[in-house]
């Protein structure tokens, strides 16, 4: 396993500057938004597919510091029904798929996406309950009609441009958010779909990463570094299903955090083991999004964290037997 960052932690500063500093921690991978919610202010597509000088330079940088793309992230909602929106989203998914073969990466991370409840929608609707049926009836029409062509479609434009692995984070407000969803959407479309797994968001549902981590097995494609430290008290009186600011955080059920700030070594120690036991040896990529802590501080922090509980060497031959 190598240790990584998602650089639009630091969007703010140029990329030679992000990736001198990442160098200084000990980070092996970078995984650099190219477009969508992330951004693209580390890698613009449509200016380094048209620029060979640029593309170059940017290679050259990366090579510069001695470190590896883990991933090229364009996360966004290419099925929403505003078509502009959806439009917008699927250009920077495909422009993302279009450097990744430039660069000679095989993967992207991304969302799955959410349509609406019909062809005349505005908003995204996320179901999350069978009853009354009128969800059920959604639930269908959203998969069969929206989901499931789109990426197929998607997956084969892909496949003609070397990308053999889209990794979708499991994120709820889209359709894959959990094992169950994430392993339809593969069945339905191909072993190209799989997850960029980040615990974060399944903590805070009340699933178990080890177990989920076992179900999902090579369906995982990337790893998000990120936890999430539950209220017990607010949860106690509103549930998780909340609404609130990420930035109210003395009144919501639950906040993101770096890692550790939410569970402890042992609960990490145990995630890190069963990606073990699958045979994920790529990516832990911190993504930093703890309102409590600064840009370096949360990062530090993490970095120091998982070079103690990172499984990093070959175990060999079983010596012990």
């Amino acid at each position: 396993m190598k240790l990584g960052v998602f650089t639009t932690l630091l969007s703010n500063i140029p990329l030679e500057d992000s990736l001198k500093y990442f160098k200084s921690l000990g980070i092996e991978m970078v995984e650099i938004g190219c477009g969508g919610y992330p951004g693209n202010a580390h890698a613009n597509p449509e200016e380094l597919l048209a620029d060979e000088g640029k593309l170059q330079a940017f290679k050259d940088l990366i090579n510069k510091y001695g470190l590896q793309i883990s991933a090229l992230s364009c996360h966004g909602n290419p099925v929403h029904p505003d078509k502009a929106v959806a439009q917008k989203f699927d250009k920077a998914i495909k422009d993302t798929i279009l450097l990744a073969e430039k660069l000679g990466i095989h993967q992207i991370n991304t969302f799955s996406g959410c349509p609406g409840d019909c062809e005349e929608s505005k908003h995204p609707n996320w179901v999350v309950c069978p009853w009354p049926d009128d969800f059920t009836e959604i639930l269908e029409w959203q998969w069969e009609e929206k989901l499931i062509p789109y990426w197929k479609e998607t997956v084969a434009f892909a496949k003609m441009h070397g990308v053999d692995k889209i990794a979708l984070e499991l994120h709820p407000g889209f359709c894959v958010y959990n094992t169950d969803s994430l392993m339809k959407l593969r069945n339905a479309v191909g072993p190209e779909i799989g997850a960029n797994f980040d615990p974060s968001h399944l903590i805070w549902q009340g699933m178990d990463p080890v177990a989920c981590i076992k179900e999902m097995g090579d369906a995982i494609f990337h790893f998000h570094a990120k936890d999430t430290k539950i209220d017990k008290y607010n949860t106690a009186v509103n549930g998780v299903l909340d609404t609130k600011s990420y930035g109210d955080v003395l009144k919501r059920s639950w906040v993101f955090r770096t890692v550790g700030y939410g569970n402890d070594y042992s609960y990490w120690k145990d995630m890190i083991s069963a990606l073990r036991t699958i045979g994920y040896d790529y990516a832990i990529s911190i993504e930093h999004e703890d309102s409590l802590m600064s840009q370096n501080e949360g990062l530090s922090k993490a970095v120091s964290f998982l070079k103690e509980v990172l499984v990093t060497e070959s175990t060999g031959e079983a010596w012990w037997f």
